[in-house]
């Protein structure tokens, strides 16, 4: 198949989340599978395009009558294209915003994505079969792919894919803004594009796409209700066989324990004896007494309402009086990182605090920790229990989302790879916990959970054997 990606971000390129890590991995994947697949995004102001081996195409695409400069880079059967605007992307330091705002201008810079994205093909030779579109930021290109181009040849037989990445995202703007972005106000309509009096970006996505996914078959449950659904269960739950999820994958090169180059020892599920030096170094990074004997329990996250950092604030006098560490690197909400570290200056002894985000101290925590701790409100799919799962850090998390999809509850003998709560309730995560500090003190029966967690593949090319099927699916019906 010929496959045509559009997207805001693409790791290592841009990234502000779990949306950039997608789009750097699973086109790849899907080239090493033997598709045809081009990747197309914005060349923001920080990607110095020459040194990540992009060069200028001599033809220009143009969009609304207005030439833009497009470079490429080709690595085996996957092309990138970056697509260049010094107003919309090359003066901008931020993806979406700078400094905690917006920008101003986001529904015209990614209206002006779309249709770039979709003059490519003809511009390069390309014919795909399927678009594949990722979260409001392109949502608006699976209309624009009937609207404005049912008489191109390059995309006259191309059908649609959108996956929502998070659905709480949706890309609501001014219906003023009709005009600026080109497009007519019949769309302005309940059925189309029309939420609340504004223009909701996602919803082109959702109505008019030809196939809807998601990155877990729980989430994509949960979007259906009026809990879970962020005010759009009603269209979803008229999509009804169309909407489907596919659980992420990971990089399994880049998060490896047996080679991982931010680890100060390697180990895999035959050999955990560097698991323990990785342990015993990470207590040291992190100023906590060495001690074998005592659980680390970790916490790497975005400090924001999604992720459940209310609950481990609220949990943290229990936590702090049991027998355990607790190491804790994120930041987000002001006044929860100075929770934390206030929390940190009185014990010392127990809870380790960093905030900001560092690279190699996301994988030393993975690798050294012997509990990894997610109680989130919701999670589309969730990389962390992934990373934890193959570094046989033994994942507590609220069931939903991806994180139901990927843990196994401990069932109190022989099955599971995890510990499991439902209850948004701080309560409920301390009990998980202490089940959790339980099964620790049996070594044995720890280690076994580990290396069940550790056997579990994880990796792209599973996930994007899943995406293959749905393309042919969507392609044969």
């Amino acid at each position: 198949m010929e496959l045509l990606f559009l997207a805001s971000e693409v790791a290592p390129l841009s990234k502000s989340g779990g949306l950039g890590d997608v789009l750097g991995a699973l086109p790849a994947a899907l080239a090493a599978a033997g598709d045809a697949v081009s990747v197309v995004c914005p060349r923001y102001g920080f990607i110095d395009a020459a040194r990540h081996g992009f060069m200028p195409r001599e033809r220009a695409v143009r969009v609304r009558g207005e030439a833009t400069t497009v470079w490429s880079r080709t690595q085996g059967r996957l092309t990138t294209y970056l697509i260049e605007h010094e107003r919309f992307f090359g003066s901008r330091r931020g993806l979406y915003a700078e400094h905690g705002h917006e920008y101003g201008d986001n529904a015209e810079r990614f209206a002006y994505l779309c249709r770039a994205g979709l003059e490519v093909p003809g511009a390069f030779g390309h014919r795909p079969a399927v678009l594949h579109l990722n979260d409001w930021q392109t949502a608006l290109a699976a209309w624009l792919l009937r609207a404005e181009h049912g008489s191109n040849p390059a995309l006259a037989r191309t059908r649609s894919v959108f996956t929502i990445h998070n659905l709480a995202y949706q890309g609501s703007f001014a219906k003023e803004l009709l005009p600026a972005l080109g497009l007519p106000w019949e769309l302005f309509r309940h059925d189309a594009i029309e939420f609340h009096d504004r223009i909701n970006l996602m919803k082109a996505g959702l109505v008019f796409a030809d196939a809807v996914t998601t990155v877990s078959p729980t989430y994509a449950r949960e979007i259906t209700t009026p809990a879970g659904g962020e005010g759009l269960d009603g269209v979803l739950r008229t999509r009804g066989g169309t909407l489907s999820g596919i659980v992420n994958g990971i990089d399994a090169v880049e998060w490896d324990p047996a080679g991982d180059p931010h680890l100060p020892a390697h180990f895999d599920a035959q050999r955990l004896a560097g698991k323990a030096a990785c342990k015993k170094a990470l207590q040291e990074e992190l100023e906590l007494p060495v001690r074998a004997d005592l659980p680390l329990l970790a916490v790497v996250s975005r400090l924001a309402d999604q992720k459940g950092i209310d609950l481990l604030l609220a949990a943290l006098p229990d936590l702090l009086r049991r027998d355990l560490q607790l190491a804790v690197l994120g930041s987000g909400r002001r006044d929860w990182e100075e929770a934390l570290q206030n929390a940190a200056r009185h014990h010392r002894d127990r809870l380790a605090v960093r905030i900001g985000f560092d690279e190699g101290l996301a994988h030393r925590i993975e690798a050294g920790a012997d509990l990894f701790l997610m109680p989130s409100r919701f999670e589309p799919c969730g990389l962390n229990q992934l990373y934890s799962l193959r570094y046989g850090t033994v994942p507590v998390a609220r069931s939903v989302g991806g994180l139901a999809d990927t843990i196994e509850d401990f069932d109190g003998w022989r099955r599971g790879t995890g510990f499991l709560f439902k209850d948004y309730d701080h309560r409920a995560m301390v009990t998980a916990v202490r089940r959790a500090l339980e099964l620790f003190r049996d070594k044995r029966a720890w280690h076994a959970m580990m290396r069940r967690g550790m056997a579990i593949d994880h990796s792209w090319a599973r996930s994007a054997e899943r995406y293959r099927e749905l393309y042919r699916r969507l392609l044969e019906g």
